[in-house]
C-alpha cells in the first residue's frame, strides 16, 4: 500500500471509491456540497432524509453515483465540529476502509479529512489499520488493502508520517495476531533483527547462556517450563547528542502463557497468545521513532519467553533471583509478566536513562477497574505519567492513573524472600503487581501502563477487525517525535 496526495480533481479523476468526512453540519463542508452539485442533489437528499447518518463512524455506500468518477461513494459520519480531533479522524477513515476493503482494490480517495497536524495524521494511520484484519492464514481474506490511498487537501508531510506510523501500528498488530507455533522468542528476536537492519537500529540479542551470565534468574525462571529457549532484546535509537540520556521503553514478550502450574481454563488461554502485546507495542514503537526520525535517544528491552508447564516448570514456592539481586517468592506462576519485566527493567535502568515506560498486559485487574478500553497508568513520577495521558489524550487513545499509595507494598512483602510476586487476595492486583514492578526501577522516573485490556479486542469495532489493536503505538509515535 502507497499513500499520496490527491489530485486537484478529485471528482473527475477515475477511482475505485472515494470517501467523504461528512460532519453534521454537512451544508457548510464544502467537499460535501460540491459531491452534491455532480450528483444532481443525490447527497442532499438522501442526508435530509436521514438516510444517510453523520454519527462519528457510520457509513453509508453509495454504488456508481452518476455525476462522479468512482466505482462507490462512501459517507462516513464525523460529528458536530466539536468531535472533530484525533480519535474521530483515525476511528472515521478505519470504519469507511473497513466498510469497502471485503475486496481488492486500486485507489481509495479519501476527502474532509484536513485538519491540525495530529487529526490529520491520525486519519491516515485509521485507514491503514481499517483494511487490515487478523485474517493472517485465511485463504479467502476477509479484508484487503488497497493499493493506493489518496488523501485530498492534507498536507504530504502528515501524510508520509501518518503512513509511517499506521505501518508500525499495523507491525504490532500483525504480531499479535501471529499464533504461538509461529511467534515464539526466538522468531520473535529474528522480527526485531528483521526492524533493526531496516531502520539502522543497533540490537543486541541475548540468548539463554549470555540471559545466565547476565544472572536474569526471574526471567529465567519463567522460561523453564518452555522447550523454546528466551531471547532479551535491546535496541538502541539515537536521534539526539551521545550526551543526552536515553528513554527507556520495556515490553513484556510472553509469547504463551498457559499460566504455568497456576493453570488457566481453557477460555482464558485461547488468546494468550497475546500476552506478548507488551513488547510488540515498543517494537512499533521503536520502528514509528526511526522513521520520524525523533530527535531523542530510546533504549527498548524486550523479555521474550513462553510460559508452559513441563517438569522443570517453576513451582509455587520456589524463590528466584532476579538480575538485581533481589529475591522473590513465588505464590502463583500465573503471575509471571511481573518476574519477565523485574529483569528487563534492570537492564534498562543500566543505561542510566531519563525515564523509563514499560508496557504489559499484566493483568486483568486492571481491566476490571478500567474496562477493556482504557490502559492503567502507575508510576513513581507524576510528571512523566501526566505527560503520557496529555498525549493519549490529544491521540484519542484512553488511558487512566491509578492510586500508588505507599501501604501497597505492604502486600507483597515477602516471608521467606524479599518480595512476593502477588498481593494479598484478588484487591488492588494491577496495583500491586505495579509496586511489584517498582522494586526494580532503581527510583528513576518511570511509569508503567497496563494495557491487558485494549491489547486485544475480542470482537470487531466498526474501524478495526478484532485481534491486535496496536494500542499507543500512535501516542508514544507523537509523543516522542513532537520532544
Amino acid at each position: 500500500m502507497q499513500c499520496v496526495l490527491s489530485l486537484s480533481n478529485w471528482l473527475g479523476s477515475p477511482c475505485d471509491a472515494i470517501v467523504l468526512a461528512t460532519p453534521e453540519n454537512w451544508r457548510t463542508a464544502t467537499h460535501i456540497t460540491e459531491a452534491d452539485q455532480a450528483t444532481g442533489g443525490l447527497l442532499s437528499r438522501l442526508l435530509e432524509s436521514g438516510e444517510i447518518s453523520t454519527k462519528p463512524c457510520k457509513t453509508t455506500v453509495l454504488q456508481s453515483p452518476a455525476g462522479i468518477s468512482a466505482k462507490q461513494v462512501v459517507l462516513v459520519g464525523i460529528g458536530a465540529p466539536s468531535d472533530w480531533k484525533a480519535i474521530t479522524a483515525n476511528r472515521s477513515a478505519g470504519a469507511a476502509l473497513k466498510a469497502i476493503s471485503s475486496k481488492s482494490r486500486e485507489i481509495v480517495r479519501l476527502v474532509g479529512f484536513t485538519g491540525a497536524g495530529e487529526i490529520e495524521r491520525a486519519a491516515v494511520a485509521g485507514a491503514m489499520a481499517g483494511c487490515v484484519g487478523q485474517d493472517l492464514f485465511r485463504k479467502e481474506k476477509s479484508l484487503f488493502q488497497p493499493e493506493t490511498l489518496e488523501w485530498h487537501g492534507l498536507q504530504e508531510e502528515n501524510i508520509r508520517k501518518g503512513f509511517a506510523i499506521g505501518e508500525s501500528v499495523n507491525l504490532t498488530r500483525k504480531l499479535v495476531n501471529l499464533p504461538p507455533n509461529y511467534l515464539y522468542p526466538e522468531s520473535f528476536a529474528e522480527a526485531a533483527q528483521s526492524v533493526a537492519q531496516q531502520y539502522q537500529l543497533s540490537i543486541e540479542i541475548w540468548d539463554k547462556a549470555k540471559l545466565e551470565s547476565e544472572r536474569c534468574g526471574s526471567l529465567l525462571g519463567v522460561a523453564r517450563g518452555s522447550v523454546k529457549e528466551p531471547r532479551l532484546v535491546i535496541l538502541q535509537y539515537r536521534g539526539a547528542e551521545p550526551s543526552v540520556a536515553p528513554i527507556a521503553l520495556v515490553g513484556k514478550g510472553v509469547t504463551f502463557d498457559s499460566g504455568g502450574y497456576s493453570i488457566k481454563p481453557t477460555d482464558g488461554m485461547l488468546t494468550m497468545k497475546c500476552d506478548m502485546a507488551g513488547a510488540a507495542t515498543v517494537l512499533g514503537i521503536m520502528q514509528a521513532a526511526a522513521r520520524l526520525q525523533a530527535r531523542c535517544n530510546l533504549v527498548a528491552v524486550m523479555g521474550l519467553v513462553e510460559n508452559l508447564v513441563s517438569g522443570d516448570a517453576f513451582k509455587l514456592g520456589d524463590v528466584l533471583t532476579a538480575r538485581s539481586g533481589k529475591t522473590i517468592e513465588i505464590h502463583n506462576t500465573d503471575a509471571e509478566g511481573r518476574l519477565v519485566l523485574a529483569d528487563c527493567l534492570d537492564v534498562a535502568a543500566g543505561f542510566s536513562p531519563s525515564k523509563i515506560v514499560d508496557f504489559a498486559t499484566l493483568t486483568g485487574a486492571c481491566c476490571v477497574a478500567l474496562g477493556n478500553d482504557i490502559s492503567g497508568l502507575m508510576t513513581n513520577a507524576v510528571e512523566w505519567q501526566t505527560e503520557i495521558q496529555s498525549a493519549a489524550d490529544r491521540c484519542g487513545e484512553f488511558v487512566w492513573p491509578l492510586p500508588m499509595h505507599s501501604f501497597f507494598s505492604e502486600q507483597i512483602a515477602g516471608k521467606v524472600a524479599d518480595i512476593k510476586n502477588v498481593g494479598e487476595g484478588r484487591w488492588g492486583g494491577a496495583i500491586t503487581a505495579a509496586k511489584f514492578l517498582e522494586e526494580f526501577v532503581q527510583q528513576i522516573p518511570w511509569t508503567h501502563i497496563d494495557i491487558a485490556g485494549p491489547a486485544f479486542l475480542d470482537s470487531p469495532k466498526a474501524w478495526c477487525d478484532a485481534g491486535g489493536s496496536g494500542t499507543l503505538v500512535r501516542t508514544f509515535a507523537e509523543l516522542l517525535s513532537s520532544s
